[in-house]
Formats: C-alpha cells, structure tokens, sequence
C-alpha cells in the first residue's frame, strides 16, 4: 500500500473483497411484538456494529409506534449516551432530503430534471467539455460521471464551516470525468453537494432555509437540525456523544461542511417521520414519489443478476431491497455514514411505515438490517408475509474450463487492486496487492461459468461487458442471526488494461509510493482529517514493505509519465467511488508536492523542519497567506519540553506521538500545554496570519 495521505472518504470506505460480512454468532428469539423486535433487532445491529449507542424508531399510519435508545454493552463509562442526547448525524440520509428539494422544484416547473446542470448553475465549469451533457437527474442517481467527493475541509470538529460546498465550484473547475455521463450509477457525494447549488440557485435562498420552509415544516419535523443551529447553543448537549476507539473521551461534534450531501442531525422519531412523510402527499405527488422509486441504476451498466444490497432510484440507495423485493413490497432504502455516526432509513410507501435507526459508532447497513426487521414485525402484525427464505446460488457442479478463461488473468482495480490468476486447472486464485495482510482466497470453476469457494457459498465470475472492460463479478449471501439477511450480486473490480511503462518509470513510482510519506496542507484546523490520519501513520508504516504495484499502475491509476497518474476504473455502485488524477511537483527548494485532481493538497513530511524553541524559550508560528498548515518535527532539542500554545481564533494546534497517536490537540480536548513526544510532529492550522505563540519549557 502506498504511503500517501488520501481523504476520509477512502479512509472508510477500505473495501475488500471477501464477499460477506463477518459477524459474531448472535441468538435471537422470535418476538411477539414490533416493540420487541425493534429492541432485539437494534441490540443486534449495535453489537454487530460495536457502536456505543443507538436511537430507533418506527412510524406507521401517522404516527410513532415503537421508540427507544440503547448504549452499547461494551461502551465505557464515557460512552454512556446521556438521557437527554437523542439527536444524532444522519450522514448520507440527508442526500434524501435533497432529493425531496430538487423533486418539488421539479413539480413547480421550476427546473427539469433532464436538463442539464449548467442551466441552472451557469458558473459550473470542468476541464472535460462532457460536463455539459451532466443533468439534474445524473446528480440524484449518481450517474453524472464525477470523480466523486471534493469534499476536503468538509469533515469537521466543532466547526459548521462550509467552504467545502461553497469551494465545489472551483475545485470542479480543474477536474475531468471518470466516465461519460449516464454511462453508469456509481456513488458520488459531489453530486448531492451539487444538487444543493442547483436548489440555491433556482430558488435564491439559503439551502437550510428552503428546507426547513418546504420539508421540516410541512412535515412536522420538530426535532431535525443543522450543524450551525446546534454548535454552542443549548441543544447541543442533545447531540449523542461520538469517540474514537479506545477512548472514552468525547470527540467535539462531528460536522460535515456539505449540509445537502450529508450533514443533517435529527432524532431517530423525526427521521422516521420523514420517512413517513414520503409515503403520502405532504410533500411530494404521488407520481413524483413513484419517479424517485424507479430503478434508475438500470439506465446504465450494471450486473445483470441480482439481487444486490444496491439498486440506485432517485437518493435512494436502493429500490428493490430484500427481502421485501421477493414479496413484490416495495422497499425504499438509504444508509448514512459519516466518521463517527451512522444512519438507516427504510420505508414501505404502499404499506404506510417507515423504520429509522441511528447510532455514535457503528455501521450503516447494519442498521438498515435491523430497520427492515423491524418493518418485517409490523407488516406480520398486520398479517401480510414476507418471503424470507435465504438466498443461494444456483446449482451446478464443479466442471472442466475453458481455455478461454484463463485469458481472463490479471490486475483487477477498485479501491483496491487485486491479482488474479486462472490456472489451466481451473482455479482462480485472488491476490491483494495493497493488502498483505488477507491471505490468497482460491475458487474452483463451476458448470455454470463461476468460481466458487470451497463452502460453494460465494461466486466470482469474471465477465466482459459490451463496453469492452471484462468485470469482476461477486455473488453471494449472508445470513445474518436478529437482522435480516444480505445479499450480494455487483461488480467488485475491473480489469486494468495493460500498460507498457519504463522498467526505470515504473522503480521511480513504487519507490516513491511505498517510500514516501505526505502530509494535508489545506485542511482546515478543525478537520476530522488530523485525528484519522494517527491511525493512517500507524497503517501505512506496517505496510511499507509489503508495497505492491501492477505493472504500469500506482494502485488503481495508471502511470502517465513521471509527475502524473490517471485514474482508470469504470465501475458502476460502490466500488468504482471517489476517485482522483495525481500530480506530484517540486517547488524551487526541492520539496516534493503531491496534488490530488479534487483539491486536496500535500507536502512531503521529509521537507518539515525541526520545530524551534527559540533563544529564550520562546517562539512564534505564523499561518502563511497560502493558508497551508506548518508540520514541525519533534527534534532533539524540543523532545520532552513542555509547550505552551496561546492559540488564536480560527485556528489550532495538533501533536502526535513516534507512533502517529495523536496526544494532543486544542481542537479535540482544549489543550493549551503538552510535553512533546520524542520522535513526534506538530502541526499547526488556521486562517491566513493566525499567529500561535509558543512557550518552552523544561518541566
């Protein structure tokens, strides 16, 4: 794996193939009423998940008929969520929101959805003339053809900041396409930010404004809340506490600068009720809310057997959901993830309910699972039954293979990058490149053209698709005791093609990938990047050694020249998502720049000096106009001396120890003194001209 800083965005989503979930064995009783099995199928999905607390609820025919909270069994005693914190991150669920926003501008006249953005955002621009053809209807079901998230300084502590969307447009700006737009439906946050632009634009008022005049209000939805309505005001000792593992302490509150795209809080009541809201006419028509749950995912490319946990309408995660989909009920889904909290909002539109969970830690799907049990209850109570039955792969038997098969060999990409060997034999055996650690997976060939493992419970089949790609498809099931089960049926990886470079190209790469280490620049003080970055170090160090690399590719981008590498995959749900072009540039002093195509930028840590304690014991550290932060090693001269930090506004201070544990910081824990740690880093942040004064001493 290479040592370079990447975004949180590819920070949580570190996905491998191993085609089911791992979870501990868990005994579920049959429950008797919708209340008990929301109570057993949230304990389920906390334990699962190991978050330290949860908030449920769900809504039928109007109103709220099970509700309640559980803290986590192995949650310290910082981790008890207080009585009064019921307000939780919705994450991602807000995109729903947003969703709603664009679809009643639509019923107004006042846009439409298959005209392009650039009608209603006339300063949108990118270094792709394609971005042209990029409609409103592409941004709501992820098939614009965006990169992905340009969300840098968009994942904050304590800080309602919003230059991530008001900074979209320019960063937008220098960035091509990863795919014709409307060629496929792969996740994509910048969309959803987008969106709220256009909703801005049309209406000519605040985004928080428009909705809580045409969502919130109309709905009755009393108890749902933005980032700046909360910070410092009295309501924000209802916000459920987040942590960072192992660590009792709370974290200040988890803000995300994209309000449209993910940064919406509420009570589970409340989002519940949203969900309940979009199964009648308070807020859309009736053929309006029949649009937003069509199978927009199948305009595109996309794996012709199913069922999978994705299958993209209009916001909506899916639209098909099982095992509702097996009954012919319709169920609408969509899951929420930030760093820290966690949602899922499923509703049943014909049958009147909605079910939301939310939890401080945790995982979004499970929490999807243990609303779809809970809906499950409700409509068995109501005696309508569902098929349940568990998912398995068709029948066939281990069979001799084709020659053409083993053609198939190669370097398979995603956010990961995979070796894939066909013997002659008929085994396939998976190698992960950047993860050393997972072991090689082996499947034998069956007669139905899949590889299968040795439980015949998981498939691969490797398929060339009509736009030429060959594509690594993955099926399987995965049972689930309390929460329903899960099934999985998309294309994990694509096969990269070759690329012919310099033996002496490719060294300078994986030389400098496994090598060097860079570090954020023009992250805000406050941003949840500085604390996620002591577990990348710690990561990224294990692995250094262990770097692997496909022929003429850095990861998953392909080496242009010496400076520059351009990402390749083409890959339609999830694992295709957030992607960048890469350059690397040395300014006149030698130091090495590393630039992502969505804006992040970063320095080789090897150009940090040695931090001062100056004549007398005192220093001072000042915030170039550039903005970028300053790192600083911990040298011999400062190792065990106390610093004192007079932190300026718009500004902060953060320490790490040898290791990359972060042992200080005026953002998380208001620190103002610190003995520096032998071996560490300090990096200070903030506002043009923000001037840290520091004091040292030997104590």
């Amino acid at each position: 794996m290479n040592k370079t800083w990447r975004k949180l965005g590819a920070l949580l989503l570190a996905l491998t193939l191993s085609l089911s979930l791992s979870v501990p064995a868990l005994a579920a009783e049959a429950p008797k009423t919708v209340a008990e099995t929301a109570r057993e199928a949230a304990a389920a999905a906390i334990t699962y998940g190991a978050a330290s607390s949860a908030a449920w609820a769900v809504w039928q025919d109007g109103e709220i008929v099970a509700s309640g909270a559980q803290a986590g069994a192995s949650a310290g005693e910082g981790a008890k969520q207080p009585p009064a914190a019921d307000l939780f991150g919705v994450g991602s669920v807000s995109k729903i929101y947003t969703t709603v926003a664009v679809l009643q501008l639509a019923e107004a006249g006042k846009l439409e959805l298959d005209q392009p953005v650039v009608r209603y955002l006339p300063d949108f621009r990118m270094a792709d003339s394609r971005y042209r053809d990029i409609t409103v209807r592409m941004l709501l079901n992820h098939s614009s053809g965006l990169m992905g998230s340009s969300m840098g300084s968009g994942l904050l502590f304590g800080d309602a900041g919003e230059e991530a969307a008001d900074t979209l447009l320019e960063r937008l700006a220098t960035q091509r396409l990863k795919a014709e737009p409307g060629a496929y439906s792969v996740y994509c946050n910048d969309g959803f930010t987008l969106a709220q632009l256009v909703v801005e634009a049309v209406t000519d008022q605040n985004f928080q404004d428009y909705l809580h005049a045409n969502i919130l209000d109309p709905a009755g939805l009393e108890e749902t809340r933005f980032p700046d309505e909360l910070l410092g005001s009295e309501e924000e000792e209802r916000v459920a506490p987040i942590f960072q593992a192992g660590d009792d302490r709370p974290l200040p509150m988890d803000c995300l600068g994209v309000v449209g795209t993910g940064g919406i809080y509420a009570t589970a009541e409340d989002l519940a009720r949203f969900g309940g809201a979009l199964t009648g006419q308070t807020l859309l028509k009736e053929e309006t809310r029949n649009a937003m749950a069509a199978p927009e995912y199948a305009g595109g490319l996309w794996p012709e057997e199913g069922p999978d946990a994705l299958a993209y309408g209009l916001g909506w995660d899916s639209v098909e959901w099982f095992p509702f989909s097996q009954s012919g009920v319709t169920a609408l889904v969509k899951g929420g993830d930030t760093q820290y909290y966690h949602a899922g909002l499923v509703v049943l539109p014909e049958h009147g309910l909605a079910a939301a969970v939310l939890s401080s830690g945790g995982v979004s799907t499970y929490n999807e699972l243990a609303a779809s049990r809970m809906l499950l209850a409700a409509l068995a109570a109501k005696g309508v039954k569902v098929d349940e039955t568990p998912l398995k792969l068709p029948e066939a038997q281990p069979a001799l293979m084709p020659k053409e098969q083993a053609e198939l060999s190669g370097y398979y990409a995603s956010l990961m990058v995979y070796k894939v060997d066909v013997a002659a034999d008929g085994t396939l055996t998976m190698h992960y490149l950047n993860m050393p650690g997972v072991p090689d997976r082996t499947f034998t060939y069956y007669s139905d053209g899949s590889f299968r493992d040795e439980a015949n419970a998981s498939a691969i089949r490797l398929v060339k698709e009509d736009n030429g790609r060959v594509y690594l498809h993955q099926r399987a099931f995965t049972e689930l005791p309390g929460l329903s089960g899960l099934p999985a049926s998309n294309y994990a990886a694509v096969k990269l093609p070759e690329h012919e470079i310099s033996p002496e190209l490719q060294e300078l790469w994986d030389k400098r990938m496994a090598e060097t280490v860079v570090v954020p620049m023009n992250e805000r003080y406050s941003s949840q990047t500085y604390l996620a970055l002591g577990a990348a170090f710690a990561a990224e160090a294990e692995l250094a050694e262990s770097a692997e690399f496909a022929p003429g590719y850095t990861g998953a981008l392909e080496i242009v020249d010496e400076n520059h590498a351009r990402y390749v995959p083409q890959l339609p749900g999830n694992a295709g998502r957030d992607g960048y072009d890469l350059e690397f540039r040395r300014d006149e002093a030698g130091t090495l720049w590393m630039y992502q195509s969505n804006g992040s930028v970063a320095m080789d840590l090897a150009a940090a000096p040695a931090l001062s304690t100056g004549k007398d014991g005192r220093t001072v550290c000042t915030i170039q106009p550039d903005g970028y932060a300053r790192w600083y090693r911990v040298g011999e001269k400062a190792a065990g001396k106390t610093m004192t930090v007079r932190t300026p506004e718009n500004a902060g201070f953060w320490v790490y120890d040898g290791k990359g544990g972060v042992t200080a910081s005026s953002v998380l824990w208001d620190d103002q003194a610190v003995k520096l740690p032998e071996g560490g880093l300090v990096v200070f942040a903030g506002d043009p001209g923000a001037r840290f004064a520091l004091d040292f001493q030997d104590r």
